[in-house]
């Protein structure tokens, strides 16, 4: 009774299967109106004891998006050389589209959490759950739309902060690229690129309790 018609939960199924991180974007501007539409759908998220924590900053500034680019680009070499062997293929790389989307926003967690205790008290944490589950869907409407966005999350977070003279408590946590683009990617890029694959869902889920052995990294 209460589902979506056929068409509707094809739909929806089909902006999760195919919503990418992009990083490759047409230079043309998002119309205010889908960009009002995409904050919407933000907005509209879930939160723990709905305490809404999401904050969102559009940049409109070229100087400060060129300055958050270069603090995206400071720590794309720092983590290069955390990589260790796998710098040289981290570099190669397109981590961010900051210089070519048509806009850029950044999520931020809001600051005065901690007078929030419903759902928190044991996990601080669900705030910055919350905000994703934000972005998530930010992110299948802007692929419904036709835009593809790039989450960004290779910077100092303390450095943007500052950057964007939010307060003390405040927290950037993605940088958000959003726009046109040529093509959406057939796989996720880093898939393609050969830097990970994805696991299978048996892999994944588990039957009451967790696996006595679990291989390298699943544990």
């Amino acid at each position: 009774m209460n589902q979506f018609s056929p068409a509707e939960i094809e739909a929806v199924y089909r902006a999760i299967a195919e919503r990418r991180d992009i990083r490759h974007f047409l230079p043309d501007p998002v119309a205010p109106e889908v960009l009002h539409r995409l904050l919407q759908a933000a907005h509209q998220a879930p939160s723990v004891g709905f305490m809404q924590p999401w904050r969102f900053l559009r940049i409109t500034d070229p100087a400060l998006r060129g300055a958050l680019h270069q603090l995206v680009e400071q720590e794309r070499l720092r983590t290069a050389e955390a990589l260790g062997e796998r710098a040289s293929a981290f570099l190669q790389l397109k981590v961010e589209g900051l210089r070519e989307c048509g806009e850029v926003l950044v999520a931020a967690l809001m600051a005065g959490r901690e007078a929030h205790i419903f759902g928190r008290r044991t996990l601080p944490e669900m705030d910055l759950a919350s905000v994703s589950c934000a972005i998530q869907n930010l992110w299948l409407a802007a692929r419904a739309e036709g835009l593809g966005m790039g989450w960004v999350s290779i910077f100092d977070p303390e450095q943007v902060r500052l950057a964007l003279q939010m307060p003390d408590g405040a927290q950037p946590v993605a940088i958000l690229c959003l726009g046109h683009v040529a093509e959406f990617y057939p796989r996720p890029m880093l898939e393609t690129a050969g830097w990970a694959s994805r696991m299978s869902l048996p892999e994944l889920v588990f039957e009451n309790y967790w696996p006595a052995a679990t291989a390298p990294g699943q544990g």
